[in-house]
């Protein structure tokens, strides 16, 4: 019997639009997050270092020392993030054009918080980005506590005419594991506006961490369960990786922290997978960088060796990514 093919974020995007749609990733300087900026927490998440998940283009300055959130009143740089997004989205969607004969688009808002910024600058940076050729729609990286209810509504909006996705980084729904990893927000907090999210017509992906300090399998699948049956429509899984200039970083030093091993991370992957309603699209089955900012652990370092064992693990319970 052949394996049963896991249904992809590729395969719904291609049933929903008879052709590859490609995410292309944007970094807009001047936006942050609550637990950087002291307004929940500071310091960000303990595994956190931001400049490792953002588009590497050279050509994008940052705009030092400016930072927005949701009680910024002005923004004199919303024409250079303007500049910023064209230049991102046309340089990644021609090289994705040029190497895999890509024609639609979503732009994907990846670093950061991108909901986390007047609603002004917000719907200035999406209508920009659903204005370039070929753009099918959006999605937006965010955290659950730094939505607004006109945010919502406005996405909403969009979304009667294009692909609206918001993902949400849900991490772990046990609050004493984001009070550790100073998340800022707790876990009713997130089921709330994945609800609210999913009432408004959105589609949402949730993003789970595996690994996390202090918690054993059945509380990561228990994350993914309740992650189930809040209604998201795709799914991330990470792995829980240390890197340089951070506090987990500290933590490890100090032999507070060890990671998990990539047998129990295949394990409760596919768990974590059988127990998946079908129609619910992956988008991610691990994670890991190659790079000398990694610490540990070192089976982290190549995604394709991963995929290689993980898709040797689905095969034995009639499953393949």
């Amino acid at each position: 019997m052949q394996p049963k093919q896991i249904y992809t974020y590729g395969s719904y995007l291609q049933e929903r639009y008879g052709e590859k749609v490609f995410k292309v990733p944007v970094s807009i300087s001047g936006f942050t997050c609550p637990n950087i900026d002291g307004t929940v927490a500071r310091g960000g998440c303990t595994f956190c270092e931001n400049d490792s998940f953002s588009p590497s283009l050279d050509k994008v300055q940052p705009l030092k020392g400016f930072h927005l959130n949701l009680d910024s009143t002005e923004n004199p740089f919303l024409t250079k993030q303007l500049e910023q997004l064209e230049l991102q989205f046309g340089t990644l969607s021609r090289r994705l054009a040029r190497e895999y004969g890509a024609t639609k688009f979503l732009v994907y808002f990846q670093s950061f918080t991108n909901t986390y910024a007047p609603f002004e600058t917000l719907k200035a940076l999406y209508d920009k980005a659903l204005s370039f050729d070929n753009v099918v729609g959006l999605s937006i990286g965010t955290r659950s506590d730094s939505i607004t209810e006109e945010t919502l509504e406005y996405l909403a909006t969009l979304s009667k005419t294009k692909e609206i996705w918001v993902e949400y980084g849900i991490q772990s729904i046990y609050d004493e594991t984001l009070e550790r990893i100073n998340r800022g927000h707790d876990s009713a907090n997130v089921e709330r506006w994945i609800k609210k999210s999913k009432a408004a017509g959105l589609k949402v992906c949730g993003h789970l961490i595996f690994g996390l300090p202090g918690e054993t399998q059945a509380m990561m699948l228990e994350t993914a369960q309740k992650a189930y049956e809040w209604g998201i429509d795709s799914v991330k899984y990470h792995p829980l990786y240390v890197v340089k200039r951070t506090a987990l970083a500290n933590e490890y030093a100090r032999g507070d922290f060890t990671p998990i091993s990539e047998a129990e991370y295949i394990d409760t992957l596919v768990k974590a997978l059988q127990m998946k309603p079908e129609h619910v699209s992956v988008q991610r089955i691990t994670a890991g960088i190659d790079d000398d900012s990694l610490i540990a652990p070192q089976w982290c370092r190549d995604r394709n060796v991963q995929v290689r064992h993980i898709n040797a693990a689905l095969k034995q319970v009639g499953m393949k990514y």
